[in-house]
């Protein structure tokens, strides 16, 4: 009996050795995040800091002072980095003029997005990825333009990551086109946001994510006491936003609430980032956003494109949108010293860990579905390869209905796939693998022959 038991020890363990799978990390990546630098990201918020105030309605025509000498001086640093990118990336500020709207825009205002656009080096690759943060800072009254803002975490964090994402990923070179913004007027209500995602409709961008930053640097609450800079948190909505009515007939008979694309990209950036950022906890927050907030994602996700907000896990509402000052004792005001840059590094990584990852791969499979005439206990998957990309192979995704998150994952070198678990108590989902290992976004099957 003892023998017997010994053997079967032996067994399990074996087993249990040959069904776990390494975490690989692409090298090239990995050498990215290496140079993502906290000191480098306390200078830019530092600078952004000089310019006094960055409010939407502030000067831009000061040199030294207000929204418009921050804009440009983001231009000019996205530009000092683009002569390493060998002609790649190009950078400027999209201005539009806002009229008064009744609400936060009381008088003419001219609106600028920095942006840089790293272009991807396939020509049939149409992919855009967008990292962006809010460059605009505001004081305890949203309408006061002239008072001192410094916004050094909210979003100065949300900048700096841009920027030093801009830095890094210039030197390097992907299929698919890369775009980083610094938006300007959240605070009035998204409307570089808007104004941005709206021509990107109009011009038919193929974006298939953005990261947005906002407040993503400090790493305790004035309330709860709570200090931890090793949980980062990503909101996502769950039933789209954009044309709802359309798509909840499949939705619900599907079972996919928990599925959108939004969803899904919450996802690959938990699982891509924590494989890249050491002592960094990913937090999915199945809501679009905070209670009584918002974010520039939003203004994405309103004309279909998949967004997510990435966001410090404890704030600290004393040092949110709050005139500088001290009162009995407590000071209040978005200052740069009670920010935390070790912290920054690692979501500023965790970034640009999820863009690299998603540029280098191949395109998403395309027509994935999954066959429903037959009654069978078993799950058969097909699906056409990526329009553009090298792939490897597949990995075939599959969690229980009630999980968050993919539970295995099934290498194919084809096609299709046939598995031995029913269809109709999981989740299934197919991305494309480059041989590199840098997947793609995943897709849901619909049913299909």
């Amino acid at each position: 009996m003892k023998n017997l038991m010994v053997m079967a020890a032996s067994v399990f363990a074996v087993a249990c050795a040959e069904a776990q799978t390494l975490v690989q990390r692409d090298p090239v990546i990995a050498g990215m995040v290496a140079q993502v630098s906290g000191d480098s990201m306390k200078a830019y918020i530092e600078k952004m800091i000089s310019f006094g105030t960055r409010h939407t309605m502030s000067t831009v025509t000061d040199p030294a002072r207000g929204i418009g000498a921050a804009r440009n001086w983001v231009a000019d640093k996205f530009n000092e980095w683009a002569r390493q990118s060998n002609g790649r990336m190009t950078a400027y500020v999209d201005t539009t003029t806002l009229q008064p709207d009744g609400r936060r825009i009381s008088e003419p205002t001219s609106l600028g997005n920095a942006m840089a656009i790293l272009k991807g080096t396939d020509p049939n690759d149409k992919r855009v990825f967008i990292i962006s943060g809010h460059l605009d800072s505001r004081v305890s009254d949203v309408m006061n333009k002239t008072a001192d803002a410094p916004g050094a975490n909210d979003d100065a964090s949300g900048v700096a990551a841009v920027m030093e994402c801009a830095r890094i990923m210039s030197r390097q070179s992907f299929p698919a086109t890369i775009i980083f913004v610094a938006l300007s007027g959240e605070e009035q209500g998204l409307l570089g946001a808007q104004f941005m995602a709206k021509k990107a409709k109009q011009e038919g961008w193929q974006i298939e994510a953005v990261l947005n930053n906002d407040i993503m640097g400090s790493n305790n609450s004035h309330d709860t006491k709570i200090i931890d800079n090793t949980r980062v948190r990503v909101f996502s909505e769950g039933l789209p936003a954009f044309e709802t009515e359309k798509a909840a007939a499949q939705i619900r008979n599907l079972g996919l609430e928990n599925d959108g694309r939004a969803r899904q990209l919450a996802r690959y950036v938990k699982e891509v980032g924590e494989r890249y950022v050491d002592q960094l906890e990913v937090k999915l927050i199945y809501r679009n956003d905070r209670f009584l907030r918002g974010g520039d994602h939003t203004a994405f996700i309103q004309q279909g494109f998949a967004a997510v907000r990435i966001t410090e896990m404890n704030e600290n509402f004393l040092h949110q949108h709050q005139d500088l000052r001290t009162e009995k004792g407590v000071e209040y005001g978005d200052k740069i010293e009670f920010m935390d840059f070790e912290y920054l590094r690692k979501n500023t990584a965790l970034n640009l860990a999820c863009l690299a990852n998603l540029a280098k791969a191949p395109a998403m499979p395309q027509d994935v579905k999954v066959e429903t005439r037959g009654l069978t206990n078993m799950t058969q998957l097909q699906w056409k390869a990526p329009a553009t990309g090298k792939v490897k192979g597949y990995f075939v995704l599959m969690r229980e209905t009630s999980s968050a998150m993919w539970e295995k994952k099934f290498f194919v070198e084809g096609t299709q796939a046939n598995l031995p678990y029913s269809k109709d108590n999981y989740f299934f989902a197919v991305q494309a693998v480059s041989a590199e290992g840098n997947e793609s976004l995943a897709v849901v099957p619909v049913p299909g022959r």
